[in-house]
């Protein structure tokens, strides 16, 4: 092997694997892709019941605030199991968590065409949002474990790209199946890809924990020795007190959350915003706002990651522009009465969310040591869980109290603005708190294109 190429266990039990010096997918993107394809069947799943909401409320007769309600009691219900998520994500075999995580929802998805009452139809939505967010911990503990910083935020940017996209794609689907072939057969048609992807996560490899970061430095210094991260053996409470004294994962993980509940809020409601404020029909609905959200996810997180990667030092400076960028779209989007346009704003918003959220993700990340990697992502998803939760309830009381969706809009606004000034500040201490995960000096953060 010459100083380029390093022959390192990356597999418990496998042998050595060659790998290049400064390369971002050292273990190829398979990894990443069956992540990518694990958020997104959760997200096409789950927001199935968002495009077909008209036909739901009107066959059950419950309000907005009702329908919200929905939303946000399944996201807090994962909030309870989302600290122990990331705890076995520290300590079990990440794969074989991930992959029963999903098969759970494909049988939960399948329970939902099944609902016969409103009352049931809540509970089933409860329990496939507590299982919902289990995947993350661990699927984001496998991508920090997999892709070191040159690779970083495009890993993540794919997983959240898909993520991101399943909400659209739910959206539509829900909207044309409810139209075609009656909203029940729709969630039992969605449920059969959930077991395939379940299965196919089994094919990803568990990599040793660790071997990103000892990558990573390796990448900075050729003569660096291979190091072993520590068992997390101490008490939750303290491993997360240890955690949120990282000043930036504070700014990171506030500025996600505050994204997370507009972004919340604006999916769930945008297919019944374009019936109600330009007349169209539910599946066209579903259509614009879905395409909208689709294009303008995939073009923001392409773009935002591939600068990510590139600017590697200014991740949180280049995530909080985009978080500005696209709430200033959004205030467009909710104030132009003109569908065209509004549907350009619209784009646009979700252009500079999804860049945000790329580079937001590997910040996070990059300033977690590995053998914590699982419970910070927990942590993480525990907050942006809550901000997505109060985001489609919020908006639904809003409108029933206002009588129009595009008044109740505008609650996210303020919110979306603060966030990217929270994530601003967090630039000033990135670069020393990356440094400290690695165990490297932060004089020394320049990684290899």
């Amino acid at each position: 092997m010459t100083t380029q190429t390093r022959q390192v266990t990356a597999y418990p039990g496998r042998p050595p694997v060659a790998v290049r010096r400064g390369a971002g997918a050292p273990f190829g993107w398979w990894p990443a892709i069956c992540v990518a394809l694990v958020a997104a069947i959760d997200r096409v799943e789950y927001n199935l019941l968002a495009g077909a909401l008209p036909t739901i409320q009107e066959e059950f007769g419950f309000s907005d605030s009702a329908g919200g309600a929905i939303a946000t009691a399944g996201a807090i219900a994962a909030i309870v199991l989302l600290l122990p998520a990331g705890r076995l994500a520290d300590t079990g075999k990440r794969t074989w968590t991930v992959s029963a995580v999903v098969a759970v929802w494909a049988l939960l998805t399948v329970g939902t065409g099944l609902a016969g009452t409103y009352a049931t139809l809540f509970t089933v939505r409860v329990l496939l949002g507590a299982a919902g967010q289990l995947y993350n911990p661990p699927s984001s503990s496998l991508l920090g474990d997999l892709y070191p910083g040159p690779g970083r935020a495009r890993a993540y940017g794919y997983e959240r790209m898909a993520y991101f996209a399943g909400l659209p794609i739910g959206v539509i689907a829900g909207g044309a199946l409810a139209q075609t072939v009656g909203w029940r057969t729709g969630f039992f048609l969605v449920a059969v890809p959930g077991l395939i992807i379940a299965v196919l996560v089994l094919t990803v490899r568990e990599p040793v924990r660790g071997i990103g970061d000892e990558l990573a430095r390796w990448y900075k210094d050729s003569d660096a020795a291979p190091r072993s991260a520590p068992a997390p053996a101490a008490p939750m409470r303290e491993q997360l007190a240890t955690l949120l004294r990282i000043r930036t994962l504070r700014s990171v993980i506030t500025g996600l959350s505050i994204l997370f509940f507009g972004l919340g809020g604006l999916f769930f409601w945008m297919p019944s915003f374009y019936a109600r404020e330009f007349g169209l029909p539910e599946a066209s609905a579903a259509a614009v706002g879905g395409g909208a959200g689709l294009v303008g996810i995939i073009t923001g997180i392409l773009a935002g990651s591939w600068l990510g990667d590139r600017r590697h030092q200014q991740r949180v400076a280049i995530g909080g522009w985009s978080l500005l960028f696209g709430t200033v779209f959004l205030a467009g989007a909710v104030s132009v009465p003109i569908l065209a346009p509004q549907a350009v704003c619209f784009t646009l918003a979700n252009v500079g969310f999804a860049a945000a959220i790329a580079n937001l993700t590997a910040a996070n990340a990059d300033v977690v040591a590995a053998h914590r990697r699982g419970l910070g992502f927990a942590v993480l998803q525990l907050l942006v869980t809550l901000g997505g939760a109060l985001g489609p309830w919020l908006i639904g009381l809003a409108s029933d109290a206002t009588g129009s969706l595009r008044w109740a809009y505008t609650v996210v606004l303020l919110p979306l603005v603060i966030g990217s000034l929270i994530v601003f500040r967090g630039q000033r201490t990135y670069r020393e708190d990356a440094a400290a995960a690695l165990g490297t000096s932060s004089e020394d953060q320049t990684l290899p294109a």
